[in-house]
């Protein structure tokens, strides 16, 4: 059985994931991805960006799914059903998260060759003592969400110290 062992991907290793990221686009009936950029998720709020997202990338399925299985998101549609710890439940929601991580992780690695002083293959983008010493040394980039919380306290230090 090529998904034994499938589950939440925070609970798999990397290479775990990349495992079953290709069997998963190749064996799976349809994959829809979409990504939403730190503008739009200041503009809107990382909830609502994560639920803009889901629904983008249903609507980017070839098959029209009967039904939609989330990890707690509810993504106000009819045929929604959250699950709570759903990525542990459900090899489809599992399989989901794999593919999300593995796209995001994809990202910071291509951010990694393209800004390589903030090491983000490492950090992978989360908030680790390495990641915040880096902005620290080298200050923001474009990329990074205005609202998050490290990014808003660095912004708010930084206009204290110009005060």
């Amino acid at each position: 059985y090529v998904l034994e062992g499938l589950t939440d991907s925070k609970k798999l290793t990397e290479k775990q994931r990349e495992k079953f990221f290709p069997i998963i686009m190749r064996d799976a009936i349809s994959v829809g991805v979409s990504i939403v950029d730190n503008n739009k998720i200041d503009e809107i709020n990382i909830l609502e960006a994560s639920r803009f997202a889901m629904n983008d990338a249903v609507s980017k399925l070839s098959v029209k799914p009967e039904y939609i299985l989330t990890d707690a998101m509810d993504l106000r549609v009819d045929n929604c059903l959250p699950i709570i710890k759903g990525d542990q439940k459900s090899i489809t929601i599992a399989a989901a998260s794999v593919i999300a991580k593995v796209t995001r992780d994809r990202i910071m690695y291509e951010y990694d060759e393209k800004y390589p002083e903030y090491e983000f293959k490492k950090h992978k983008g989360y908030p680790t003592k390495l990641h915040l010493q880096k902005i620290e040394e080298f200050g923001l980039l474009d990329i990074y969400r205005k609202s998050y919380k490290p990014v808003k306290n660095y912004l708010e230090r930084k206009q204290d110290e110009t005060s």
